[in-house]
Order: C-alpha cells, then structure tokens, then sequence
C-alpha cells in the first residue's frame, strides 16, 4: 500500500481504549509521528462490551489519581475534539454492611478530598432519599460520589482516536500485527500490510496481550502474568415506576454498589444493568479445549447466568423493582485480570524501548489516566505520580500459569473485598520457599508473600486464632498482638532471628564499577570492609530507590535491595551502564539467602557459634565460619539493635539456621517476624521502599539530605534539580509523628494529615512501637510545620487523632548506642 506508514517514533499495538488513549497522550506531548494498529475496528475487544462505569474510587493512591484524571479528561473531551458521547454523571452509592467497611469508605473519601474529589459519608436515610427504591434496613452506611457515572465505551475510543488522528497520529485499522523485531536502533513491527520501523512499541493488546507479549521473548521478555475471566452483566426491560420517576425528576438514580454482596446496579435508559462479581466465577481459554481464538472480535461467550442467581436474589432484595421486570439482553464477554486486579503500564520487563499498557479490568474508567502515565513513560522516561502500584516490573519469575489463574480467579470473587493490613490472600502461595520454610512454620510463622517469597509474618503459639477471618480488621489489636509484643521485646532485651529468603541482590565487578556508582547515586560510595547505603534519583531529584552497597574490593560490590524491586532495580542500572564498559553486573538473588540476628545478646550468640572478629564496629562486613560453613557476616540492623545480616549460600541456610538457633537457646534467642521487624523500623525512622521512599517525593522531601553530595565532581542523575531546590526551599518534609491518644488503629499509606480544617500531609507507614509505647506514623509534612512539638491531627479510617511532630532523629535509641554497641 502506497500510502502505509513505513516508519514511526512509536507503534502502539491494540485499538481498545487504553491503546487510543496513549496514541492521544503522546499525540498531546508532541509526538505526533505515531501509529496505532488494530486487527479489526476500533473497541473490538474487552471495550465494546464494557459496562463503562466510571468510578473514582480506590485504595490505592496511585490508581485513584488515574482514574481522577480519567474523569476530569471525559468531562471536557467532546467539546474539545468535536465529538458527542453520551457520559451520564449520576453519582454512585456505595454501600455498607459492617463497621470494617465504613472504616474502607472513611479511609478511601480522605484520599480522595485530598486529590480534590468531594467523596462524602452517608446514612442510609440519606441515601434513600436519593435512591427511593433502596432497602436500607441493614445498612450500616453509605458513601457518595458526586462525580461517578457511566460512559459509552465505543464513543469514547472514537473521540480519543478522532483527538489523536486531529493532532496528527495515525490508526491503522483491519492490520493485525504479526510479529517484531528488535534492531540496533529499535523495532520493527511486522504487519500484512508492510512493516513500519520504529524507536519505541507499545502492548496495549488488551485480552490478547500475553499473545503479543510472546513476540518479544527472545529479546529478553516473559510471559506477561494475566488470565481471561468471563464477566456478564445484564440489561432489564423497561422499568415504569423507575421510568415515572426519572421523569419526574429530570434524572437517573445514582449508580449503586452493594460492595458486601459483590455487585454493582446502574439504571440504563429506564431499565436496570446488574453486573455480579460473583464468587464461582470462570476463566476461559485456560484448558486445552478451550483455546484462545485467533480472533474474537466483537464477540461473546454463551450466556451462563445460573452462576450469578444468589446475586440476582440478593439484588431483587435490595431494590425491589429490579424484580419486576425481564432480562432484556446478557452480556458475557473476556475481562483480562492480572494476579492483583491492576493493570500492567510502564517499561516491559526486561526488554529495552518496549512498554506495555494492558490487562485492564477497569480499563474504561483507568483508560484516560492510562494513556497519560504510558506516555509519559514513553516520552519522559518517568512519571507524574509514582505508579509502582500497576507498573509491569512488580511481578517477577514466580507468575507461572497456576499463579496467574488462581489469583486472578481469587481477585475476580472478591473484586470488592477490602485489604485488611494483617490479612494474606490465600490463592496461589507457596511459590518461593526458603530451606528452612518448614522449620519456621513447624514454630509457629504465619506466613506471608514477598515477590513470591514465603516469609513468617509473625509466631503463633497454640491456641492463637490464626484463621483467615481473624484477619479481617483494620485494628492492631488481632491475635497477633501479643505475639508481635513479645516478639519486638525479646528483640530488645535478648536477641531475635528472622529468616529473610528473597532480598534482592547484584554483583557488580570489574575496573571502573566504583566510579560508574559515584557517577549514579546521589551521595558516597562506602570504603572496602564497610557496607553503606546507596539513593539513586531520577532527573527531576526525586527518589528512585535505595540500595545498600557492600564493598568487598576497590571495584567489587554486592548491592542488596528489597525484594519487590528485583527487576525494577537491576533494569535502573542496566539502563545507566556505559558502553564497553569493563565492569559486569549479574542478579545473583537466587543464590544466596539471609538470616537477620539481632539484640543485645547476638553478639554472644555469635561467639558460641563463629570464629567472626565481633569487635569489627557498625556498618561493617567480614567472611566468617559458622558452624563450618562459610557466611558473609554484616554489622547492620533495620531493627534498630546490634545486629548483623547472616548472607549464606541457599543451600547452607538450614544448617546456618540452625546453628544459631541452637547457639542462642540459653541467651532468650526468639524468632520473629515481619510485622514486628515494621514496628521496629518504624521507630528507627527507617524508611520502607514505595512507601516512604517513592518518585512521589524528593531526595530532599525525603529527609535525605545527608546521602547527597552535591559537592562531588560526578553530575549524577539529579544533581541539578536538587540544588534548585535546595535554593528554593522544599515545600514538604519528612517527619516522625506520634499519636497523642491512638484508637486500636495505626496510620495506612496515605492518611491525610490536617491542621484545623487545611491537610497539611499524609502519612506514609504507621505501626504502634511496642519500644516506645506509642503508636508511630512516618509521613511528609507541609516545610513550615515540621518544629518539633508541632500540633497536628491524623485521619485514620475516618477518626482524627492528635499527634506531635518529633525531633528529626530516632525515637528509639536517638543516638544509636545500641546499633553501634
């Protein structure tokens, strides 16, 4: 064809709203030489058949701000591309049954105020009073959202597209993809219609993105974790007395969510669309006879509704009417569902100017948002918000298909369920275990996943409650309370060991990998025997991640991370390496383990087992024998107590294990878990990766000025941006709070904090010390209102709780004397 695109700076491959979306976003940033590609028209996968409602609501904070900026783009798009589409704001009720999910809607409307949304609480009379044929009787209350409602999928693809196609992008249509090619410079993507040369690709395929993500495998992908769930929903008949009222009032009803019960009910023209998440749910083209089709456009499964009658009984029941009427049409079409629900947007693991925006299960209502982050990933190389809550590189090598189906089975049934923070989900476990995993649990861990790894959690004693349902509360006060106590107590007073499988890890070796980490962290490197740790920061001075750096010779390193961020960090230097350079970098997280040893009493305990030199000060590291067996011995302790990390070979970590075991039995030796090691860390100040430490924040912002020197010859990423700000001012900073009088509460991620009717902050970890005897809560804080001693209030679940801002140093042990013992 004559007039077919042989080249462009980016080619997206899916047509639904997400691929539109980022074509529009990039077409907006001024890359206009783009080219989207569609197997057949426009919408015809998971889009055409989406319900199209278009929640702001969410608990995750980067998710919201998505899908806040979804909507304000939707309000404003018809006029700005000339496009009618029917986008009916109807409000939204949710709805709740029990006091645990009043405290989710509490805690959802203070991060959406804070984002500038106008969520608000109410009592089901109130409720009623909009929504007259809602039973309320059992309701313990309900949430409004002025800003909710529904919106014709197909007309706004086609507005994105006729938005994008006005700036200058191009969509081809009816040509399918059919393979890549990576080349020196970037692709080449291979249609039927030709091939067109290309910087950077994009997979926005949608259902049919693990299909697509096939094709870059021998370039360094994976399979990209999802499965296809069957969703159906259906339309009634016409409705009289909801017809009547509409009239009578120029409105809809508000769209409605009985979140407990798992369904949501929107009116649609003057009938009634029901759309289940029910429990028994299914999975399609996951067995042999039952193959994905080549193509399945504009298609639907065969309608199967007897899965979906407690739902419908249950609704009837709600609203009344909904009972009156027949089913006028079914729909019951592919949703794809990666293992936690989120959609996958950012850089494709490990494959170079390769992205993907896909596996949407909200796609309509995240579409606008999507294709803003997706472009600025693409354009900018970051962005806005921090969106490690749907970025591609959270998942790892422990997604194989059971886990993808099993999850996504789980996270479908309970589309709705509230994230309890003591609560482990308990589809598709077991996937990463240390050598000691029985042992540990055989002593009581209750455990939880860690980028598949299976850590305790905490220690149960017979005749602790350690069901499932116990869990489901947003309170301390569990059965893991007391245990957690005893726990940071003995961590105290004696000693603890925690086995740690699954910190991430890299070696970096050859001439040249000591300048090449002063030229990219923002601070110094630690000298030969010393361990330090090491911020990176992206161009704007915000931070990137952390990472200690064990220095074992001039230009050998192992730098040690968290455990989520194994992909994400390896590909942060990969991406900064130089070429030809003489240095190697190789992740090496598989083949050691680690145990933390940590309290007063571990430098005993390691005289009876070691032949370590224990009079090597903090922060230091040194080969030694335990038992026999070679460790990697390092005086460091996120506890906040003497301590070192115990580094082994994997398959040394049950006799290392039990050598200490056996070695502290006299000196009060307990081990301890998770939850106590937060606590712990909490109280030091210590911050937590994509918590406290996010692209959110800067370097600066972060209380992290000590790591930066902006003195050093080297201009690493960052540099500038830092001391811009350093001469401005930073507008927020990094603070420690205590709550004057806690409930049975500790502060989530993101709680608002205030200061008479103004949020002045939030919060970003909270934990109660069981040290200090306080509940704590780390958070960023306006600059002005950082003095110790200020006055400030948290909002946690919806109560306000009075808390003071501490000094800028630990609240347990401020002078470290015990680190460094």
């Amino acid at each position: 064809m004559a007039d077919f695109p042989s080249s462009a700076r980016v080619v997206i491959i899916g047509g639904g709203v997400v691929g539109v979306s980022t074509l529009y976003h990039l077409a907006k940033k001024g890359w206009t030489d783009c080219v989207l590609l569609e197997k057949n028209e426009l919408t015809a996968g998971s889009t055409w058949h989406a319900a199209g409602n278009c929640p702001s609501f969410s608990t995750s904070w980067a998710v919201m701000n998505m899908q806040r900026y979804s909507l304000s783009l939707y309000k404003g798009l018809a006029d700005e591309v000339d496009y009618p589409m029917n986008y009916h704001v109807t409000g939204s009720i949710r709805l709740a049954h029990s006091k645990e999910r009043m405290q989710e809607f509490a805690r959802a409307m203070g991060m959406a105020n804070y984002q500038g949304l106008n969520l608000k609480i109410m009592t089901p009379d109130e409720a009623q009073d909009m929504y007259p044929f809602l039973e309320t009787h059992d309701l313990e209350g309900t949430l409004y959202d002025p800003d909710d409602g529904d919106i014709d999928p197909a007309q706004l693809t086609q507005a994105l597209a006729k938005g994008a196609r006005q700036m200058g992008a191009r969509i081809e249509r009816f040509c399918p993809a059919t393979g890549v090619t990576q080349t020196k410079d970037g692709w080449i993507v291979h249609t039927d219609k030709g091939d067109i040369a290309c910087e950077k690709v994009v997979n926005a395929a949608g259902y049919y993105a693990q299909r697509v993500g096939e094709w870059f495998k021998p370039y360094g992908g994976r399979t990209v974790p999802m499965v296809t769930m069957s969703h159906q929903y259906f339309l009634t008949e016409e409705i009289p007395e909801l017809k009547a009222w509409t009239e009578a009032n120029g409105r809809k009803v508000p769209l409605l969510r009985d979140v407990d019960s798992s369904y949501y009910l929107r009116q649609d023209k003057n009938g009634l669309n029901l759309g289940p998440y029910e429990r028994n749910c299914k999975a399609h083209w996951v067995t042999p006879d039952d193959p994905q089709p080549d193509d399945f456009s504009f298609q639907l499964y065969p309608d199967d509704l007897e899965r979906l009658e407690w739902y419908i009984e249950d609704a009837m029941a709600r609203v009344p009417i909904l009972g009156t009427a027949g089913v006028g049409r079914v729909i019951n079409g592919p949703i794809p569902y990666a293992p936690d629900g989120l959609p996958l947007i950012g850089p494709m693991p490990g494959v170079k100017n390769a992205y993907e925006a896909c596996v949407f299960t909200f796609g309509i209502t995240q579409g606008g948002g999507a294709g803003k982050v997706a472009a600025e990933w693409i354009v900018d190389g970051h962005t806005e918000w921090d969106m490690w809550a749907v970025d591609p590189r959270r998942y790892t090598d422990y997604t194989d298909f059971d886990y993808c189906h099993a999850k996504a089975v789980e996270v479908y049934g309970h589309e709705y369920a509230m994230h309890f923070p003591h609560h482990e989900w308990p589809a598709g476990r077991d996937k990463k275990l240390s050598p000691v995993d029985a042992k540990v649990r055989e002593m009581g861990g209750q455990m939880g996943a860690y980028n598949g790894w299976e850590r305790a959690n905490w220690y149960a004693k017979d005749g602790d409650d350690t069901s499932l349902a116990a869990t489901e509360t947003w309170a301390r006060t569990g059965p893991w309370e007391p245990r957690v106590r005893e726990e940071c107590e003995a961590v105290r007073d004696a000693a603890g060991i925690l086995d740690l499988p699954g910190f991430s890890r890299y070696r970096l070796k050859g001439e040249g990998a000591a300048e090449f980490l002063r030229g990219l962290c923002t601070g110094g490197i630690p000298k030969v025997g010393r361990i330090g740790l090491l911020y990176f920061a992206d161009d704007r001075g915000r931070i990137v991640t952390e990472m200690s750096a064990m220095r074992l010779d001039e230009d050998f390193f192992f730098l040690i991370t968290a455990a989520p961020a194994q992909w994400h960090d390896f590909e942060w230097l990969q991406d900064h390496l130089p070429e030809n350079a003489a240095f190697e970098l190789e992740d090496v997280t598989t083949a050691f383990s680690c145990q933390i040893l940590t309290g007063p009493k571990s430098r005993d305990i390691l005289a009876d087992c070691s032949d370590a030199d224990l009079t090597q000060g903090w922060l230091s590291h040194q080969s030694a024998q335990i038992d026999g067996t070679w460790v990697q011995l390092v005086r460091v302790s996120f506890a906040g107590e003497l301590g070192w990390e115990i580094h082994s070979q994997v398959a040394d970590t049950d006799k290392v294990f039990d050598a200490v075991l056996k070695a502290g039995a006299p000196h009060g030796l307990k081990p301890f878990g998770m939850f106590a090691l937060n606590s712990l860390r909490i109280e030091k100040g210590y911050r937590a990766w994509k918590g406290d430490l996010s692209t959110d924040y800067s370097m600066l912002q972060g209380g992290l000025d000590r790591f930066v020197k902006l003195d050093k010859p080297q201009d690493f990423p960052g540099k500038a941006a830092i001391q811009s700000e350093k001469q401005q001012g930073v507008a927020k900073r990094f603070v420690t709070l205590t709550l004057d009088a806690p409930g049975d509460c500790d502060a989530p991620y993101m709680s608002p904090i205030w200061v008479g009717d103004e949020v002045v902050g939030e919060t970003t970890s909270g934990a109660w010390g069981y040290r200090v005897g306080k509940s704590v809560a780390l958070g960023m804080l306006r600059a002005d209102l950082v003095e110790p001693g200020t006055k400030v209030e948290v909002d946690i679940y919806g109560e306000r709780f009075a808390a003071t801002v501490q000094p800028d140093q630990p609240l347990w042990d401020p002078e470290n004397a015990r680190i460094r013992a």
